[in-house]
């Protein structure tokens, strides 16, 4: 439930008259434009901008991924919980540009999903299965019925393995979407009329398109500005893409752009102006297609349509000039109109979502709680305001919807949620301009001169059902290294509410002992190295920990996991002497990491890192935290001098926007390299060959080896050094299939008494997929000088 304030706020940022303008110019199209990506914030934003609010046209964004494998500028979520981040960041920018999303990967658990940097398209279609993501792009044009198709990204050396397998599905499904003998139940087949590629590059600070961008074959033309709001359409999709925050998107620009090229790949051969052109773009040009008994109501409804943008703001006025045009609409048999059956449906619902706008009907609606659990219940409420409205909650099976009430104005109904009702799912599968989202929504009817009128409301925030309450494990990771305690490991539990018979699922010959804040575990025999999960029970079902997740643009909703305690049994020796102090950026867990291996670590924030550091014998700067921490920047000058006085620095991987300076930022020059995708490694699984078999860095306390590099996921690092002073020293090299080994993924150098060292591993990563390597390596890296 939002608070007045933001309630107030919303309200504020969507004025009525703003919105119900976005409502005519859906009217002005009858098109329907997909931009195809992998990723929330792939889409072409200025331009999809420009085609919803100046051309009309419907936009669906489809993507392939929720972003999960990206990096999170905001906070600490990664994995799961940055995609149900970056799922919620894709909707308010959609929001934002009045469109659709067709998502066709369904976070981590699925095939589809966002996986890490990849460097060409047929690594990626492997791994995403060819088959699979074409056949879910065959079902989103069947059902979504697009005229035209456009990528954000050519397929091309140089670009990402994501975007380029995308756009090479895209192009595949057109083909088989029209093509009868390819079935999808329940759909029929459709031809995409049009698929245009960029033609400009994709080039830049991470991908470098080798292969020069097509000719322009035409250019979507920014018609003037947006007249509701002034501003440049380029502007509207800076706004829009401001959503990605997490992906630290949304550019002011002094001079927006207006022009956007495309290039013609599959359609009517031919010079065109317009990529409207040779299409029916309007009702009107619809009745061109269709003479006879269509042509009459559609010309009508195409000049309801008309005058109801001409008498703009007067929403009388256009009350009239709406209905005038639903009631010719009304005269077409939609069973007659085929293949253009899906235009006159949607433009029925687009003139209902306009009316009800237009004599100020805009319901509010929201759940107390909004997310309760199975056997638990809640209330929906609807403002509805002066004018008479009925109403329908429409909810899934799970959900008992009770009788209305009526207090102050707002319509109340009880929700009962089942007792065996599953909890709901992360990712939804997609997302609608026109509402009806979410699994609980409401559908409205008002009657509007005589007219039925009918529209969905979604709720404020979405709502979902969760586990009945939150339990953690703390720890719930244990890291059991060479020196093994004979003392049990005592792991507390923590509950959002009094817990229903705990019990920890430990395997044979282990033992657990339930006290009061939670469990002593001892093993009765030696444990042989390897991982161990052992799950948390309630009452016989899995334990959830709830994490709540809550940024000013997205609001706030959470990230559910199953509770199991980890324990990892490794060959792993510790520094001696080694106190640590760790520089966070918010975008890592390595600090922690450092304290479960069992080492000795302080968190330096500003004060700390502004204080007396001569008592730590190593520094270490967690991924990215020189580009969010003014105070780290403002002690480089301090950590140079710790440095040359005997600590050893360790700096973990960041990027050349990360506040990094090469001459500046590390105690000697080391240029990071630019753009990244010439500077990291994807395969997991490369070879790594030492270069320095006896350095100390590779010796102690572990012995580096082969094994060490089993088992990696992802990648093995990225922004990796391209350039450095003669006093580092290279120690390891690797590469990708095809390509030169790479020197800059971890380099040291003495300074004065002291040392620094840089790593552009995935360490991070790495520590958090529990890869023993990674832990025996970070022990070695953060040794005193």
């Amino acid at each position: 439930m939002l608070t007045a304030s933001e309630r107030l706020a919303r309200q504020k940022s969507r004025p009525l008259l703003v919105e119900l303008h976005r409502a005519l110019t859906r009217l002005t199209s009858t098109l329907t434009v997909m931009n195809t990506g992998a990723h929330p914030d792939d889409e072409q934003s200025g331009m999809l901008a420009a085609m919803r609010f100046g051309y009309g046209t419907r936009i669906i964004v489809a993507c392939s991924t929720r972003g999960e494998g990206g990096q999170n500028g905001l906070g600490p979520e990664r994995s799961g919980a940055l995609g149900v981040v970056r799922t919620r960041e894709m909707e308010e920018a959609t929001r934002v540009l009045d469109a659709d999303i067709a998502w066709l990967g369904h976070g981590p658990d699925d095939p589809v999903h966002d996986f890490g940097f990849s460097k060409n398209g047929a690594d990626t279609l492997a791994r995403w299965g060819r088959e699979r993501i074409i056949e879910r792009l065959v079902i989103a044009y069947r059902r979504d019925r697009p005229d035209i198709v456009i990528p954000t990204f050519l397929d091309v050396p140089g670009q990402h393995g994501h975007h380029r397998a995308m756009t090479e599905a895209a192009e595949v499904a057109i083909a088989l979407a029209a093509d009868p003998a390819y079935l999808t139940p329940g759909l029929d087949p459709w031809s995409v009329a049009k698929y245009y590629l960029p033609a400009w590059s994709g080039g830049g600070d991470t991908y470098d398109d080798e292969v020069p961008p097509p000719n322009a074959s035409v250019r979507v033309v920014a018609p003037g500005l947006d007249m509701p709001t002034g501003a440049a359409f380029d502007e509207i999709g800076e706004w829009s893409r401001a959503y990605h925050a997490s992906q630290g998107m949304g550019r002011w620009k002094s001079v927006p752009k207006t022009e956007w090229p495309l290039h013609l790949a599959r359609g009517p051969v031919g010079a065109e102006s317009d990529i409207r052109q040779n299409l029916p773009a309007t009702l009107g040009q619809l009745a061109d297609l269709l003479p006879g008994l269509h042509a009459a109501p559609l010309l009508a409804a195409q000049s309801g349509i008309d005058a109801a943008l001409v008498a703009f703001p007067d929403r009388q006025a256009i009350t009239a000039a709406l209905l005038a045009a639903a009631d010719a609409l009304d005269t077409i048999a939609v069973e007659t109109l085929a293949p253009h059956a899906h235009r006159l449906i949607r433009k029925r619902a687009e003139i209902d979502a306009a009316l009800l706008l237009a004599v100020g009907i805009a319901p509010i609606a929201w759940a107390e709680p909004n997310r309760p659990a199975p056997g638990g219940s809640a209330v929906l409420k609807i403002s509805i305001g002066p004018e008479p409205v009925s109403m329908t909650p429409v909810a899934k099976a799970t959900l008992h919807i009770g009788d209305a009430t009526t207090s102050d104005g707002v319509v109340c109904y009880a929700i009962a949620v089942n007792s065996e009702a599953p909890l709901s799912r992360l990712y939804p599968p997609g997302f609608s301009s026109l509402g009806g989202n979410g699994e609980l929504n409401v559908e409205i009817e008002a009657l509007i001169g005589g007219r039925t009128v009918r529209g969905s409301v979604d709720l404020e925030e979405p709502f979902s059902i969760g586990p009945a309450q939150s339990v953690e494990l703390v720890p719930d990771t244990i890291i059991l290294g060479s020196r093994r305690s004979a003392d049990p490991l005592r792991i507390a539990v923590r509950s959002s509410s009094p817990m229903a018979n705990p019990v920890l699922i430990a395997p044979a010959g282990w033992g657990v002992l339930r006290g009061e804040a939670g469990f002593a575990i001892a093993a009765m025999a030696p444990v042989a190295n390897g991982l161990y999960r052992l799950p948390l029970m309630l009452d016989g079902r899995q334990a959830y920990r709830q994490t709540p997740i809550a940024y000013p643009h997205i609001g706030r909703t959470q990230f559910v996991t199953p509770q199991v305690l980890n324990v990892l049994a490794l060959d792993l020796a510790l520094p001696e002497g080694t106190r640590i102090g760790y520089v966070g950026g918010g975008s890592d867990r390595v600090g922690f990491w450092l304290r479960a291996m069992g080492l000795d670590v302080i968190d330096l924030d500003a004060a700390a890192l502004a204080g007396d550091l001569s008592e730590l014998t190593t520094i270490v700067v967690g991924t990215l935290a020189f580009g969010v921490r003014p105070d780290l920047a403002a002690a480089t000058g301090k950590l140079r001098d710790w440095v040359e006085a005997g600590g050893h620095l360790l700096t973990l991987y960041h990027r050349p926007s990360d506040g990094w300076t090469p001459d500046a930022t590390p105690p000697r020059r080391v240029v990071i390299g630019s753009p990244s995708l010439r500077w990291r490694v994807t395969d997991p699984e490369a070879q790594v060959d030492i270069l320095a078999p006896d350095h100390k860095l590779l010796t102690g306390p572990n012995i580096i080896g082969p094994d060490d590099w089993a088992g990696w996921d992802k990648e093995r690092g990225l922004y990796f050094a391209a350039e450095w002073d003669s006093a580092y020293e290279p120690l390891l090299a690797m590469h990708d299939a095809g390509e030169k080994p790479l020197t800059g993924a971890l380099i040291s150098a003495p300074i004065g008494k002291g040392r620094h060292t840089h790593t552009s591993l995935v360490l991070h990563h790495q520590l958090d997929r529990l890869v023993p390597g990674a832990f025996r390596l970070l022990a070695n890296l953060v040794q005193p000088a």
